[in-house]
């Protein structure tokens, strides 16, 4: 989910005297400051997600089709943490390299790995995985790609790279959202029923430009890669608010995240009950209902290498 495609390539133009200079670097530090910013904001949401549906991740981990426990788990856009977390409980005698773009993802995943007294079952590596040449990561049992597929330039090369990577009879779990969570019930909110489904049609032409992999059939890219599939499955996630203190919270973030893909294209007055959810001081706040939800899909597919 982080993968590093959300970087942004400055344009360096020619010094011209200090006056630029100055103005140069103050444009650098503030663009790495906003940068500094929003991936600390996924984080938040990142961590939100790995609270909310831990179980169903676990409940992931549990279905792999794997004929003996790995040893050596490699997570290819690990965030901070979530399925690099999981794949650990789940493995107690495993090893998982957790690659990600993002040094601030990597540093929250560490850090979390220390508390827990994990730190000697962790290695970090951060990379750019749409380069052509990927750092040392051995040959793992089995490669985890959780919401990280999707936001590949060309995924494709990436599956071809993993299943050289992969040991001979090892297993890649690919796990993709069907889209984005919906939170609210249908009827909301007062005065805008329907709300979130037309922001999500917003978002739908939004993601089909920029996320053009989103929503894709892995099977087929998997299969043309040169694996075998071993199985797919759909988890329906319907999580009520009052099991998590963290839906809440989860749904604010991730609203939040949803109105900037949308800012340009849902209508004035949606956009203003929108923000009236958002508000977490006003009367309409999203942290103050107690109808929320968490209903999305996951689908993971399972494809081994098999020789």
């Amino acid at each position: 989910m982080t993968h590093a495609h959300h970087a942004q390539h400055a344009h360096h133009a020619p010094q011209q005297g200090q006056a630029h200079e100055a103005e140069t670097h103050h444009g650098h530090a503030h663009h790495a400051a906003h940068r500094e910013a929003e991936l600390e904001g996924q984080a938040e949401i990142l961590d939100l997600d790995a609270e909310v549906l831990a179980e169903h991740i676990a409940d992931i981990t549990t279905w792999l089709p794997l004929t003996e426990p790995p040893r050596h788990i490699v997570d290819l856009g690990c965030g901070t943490g979530a399925g690099t977390f999981a794949l650990l409980d789940r493995f107690p005698d495993a090893h998982v390299t957790a690659v990600d773009s993002s040094a601030v993802h990597l540093q929250r995943l560490r850090e979390k790995a220390c508390a827990r007294g994990l730190e000697d079952r962790v290695r970090t590596v951060q990379a750019d995985l749409d380069e052509t040449a990927w750092p040392d990561l051995g040959a793992p049992d089995l490669v985890w790609a959780s919401a990280s597929m999707h936001h590949m330039a060309d995924p494709d090369r990436v599956l071809r790279t993993v299943r050289e990577l992969l040991a001979p009879g090892g297993l890649l779990a690919v796990v993709e959202l069907a889209g984005f969570p919906r939170f609210l019930p249908g009827d909301a909110p007062a005065g805008r029923p329907g709300l979130e489904d037309r922001c999500h049609t917003a978002s739908e032409s939004h993601h089909a430009e920029h996320v053009p992999h989103r929503g894709a059939d892995w099977g087929p890219k998997l299969t043309g890669a040169g694996f075998t599939l071993d199985g797919d499955r759909v988890i329906d996630v319907n999580i009520e608010g009052s099991r998590s203190g963290a839906v809440g919270a989860y749904a604010l973030e991730s609203l939040r995240r949803l109105r900037r893909s949308i800012v340009d294209t849902l209508g004035s007055e949606d956009l203003a009950a929108l923000d009236r959810l958002l508000d977490t001081e006003g009367p309409e706040s999203i942290l103050r209902r107690d109808d929320l939800a968490v209903r999305t899909e996951r689908t993971v597919w399972a494809a081994r290498r098999a020789h």
